[in-house]
């Protein structure tokens, strides 16, 4: 398989840069093709603005996403922007590797799929009509690709329970999985879920490191999360979940086919 890892963190002796190197020997022992786009290390720039677009008339209103569609159209992309789209297609998973900043991803990784999710790439897709909104929520452009976050925090695992403090990790993480993910056509695999990264020790640290393990080598095998598809059946003309579909699942699970009996869990 031919694997990219999108990484964010600024230290490379982190725990996050342990684990980046660590997932590079493993998937290259195991005989996959693999590219690191390490955003921190290539001093990527994240405002996406007017300056990603050099041949634009500077006297007209900046609409960005029209910009870079135009870009991506006419082949006139920053080459920085066009070659993580190529690294894209060209890969089999995509892992995103990063720490949860304040219930969220880094600034730089947001302004990589600000930049790099292109207008005509990852959105703005097939016809825009009655019930066939676009083609996304399971279809588009990255279909065919699977992908897989793994984030760490600093919290306590309970913090990020259904009763916890922090909200429930499986709706925080919903925006990125559904909504970046799984919206150009990606599909998700459950996420790997690294508690309390500040305070592991070492035999911690080997043990996660078989649970990471694991995970890597059944890239290809995991079962994902069953998310429903926008222009499958289950919504409306208004992409609203028919009301008979939900069941007993509440909140954001409503958007699964059926609820799988998995909590990823960092193994630790």
């Amino acid at each position: 398989m031919n694997v990219l890892i999108v990484y964010a963190h600024p230290e490379p002796r982190s725990l996050n840069g342990s684990l980046k190197d660590f997932a590079v020997s493993v998937l290259t022992n195991a005989g996959h093709q693999v590219q690191v786009s390490d955003l921190y290390a290539m001093k990527w720039k994240a405002v996406a603005d007017g300056d990603d677009f050099p041949q634009r008339n500077t006297n007209e209103r900046l609409d960005y996403g029209s910009a870079s569609g135009i870009a991506f159209t006419n082949g006139t992309q920053l080459p920085e922007i066009a070659t993580e789209q190529e690294k894209l297609l060209w890969a089999d998973v995509v892992i995103f590797q990063f720490p949860l900043w304040w219930f969220s991803m880094p600034a730089i990784l947001k302004g990589w799929i600000d930049r790099v999710y292109a207008y005509g790439f990852a959105y703005g897709v097939g016809a825009h009509e009655g019930k066939h909104w676009g083609n996304r929520y399971g279809e588009g452009t990255l279909k065919g690709r699977r992908a897989m976050l793994v984030v760490t925090l600093g919290g306590r695992e309970p913090q990020y329970s259904k009763r916890g403090v922090n909200g429930y990790i499986d709706d925080l993480l919903f925006p990125i999985n559904h909504g970046v993910l799984y919206y150009p056509g990606m599909t998700v695999l459950p996420p790997l879920v690294v508690y309390q990264a500040r305070r592991i020790q070492e035999e911690e640290y080997k043990k996660l490191c078989k649970v990471y393990e694991q995970r890597l080598l059944t890239l290809n095998t995991t079962e994902p999360i069953p998310y429903r598809l926008q222009n499958g059946g289950d919504y409306d003309d208004q992409q609203e979940l028919k009301p008979e579909l939900e069941g007993n699942a509440t909140g954001l699970t409503i958007h699964q086919a059926k609820i799988p009996n998995f909590l990823e869990k960092s193994g630790i």
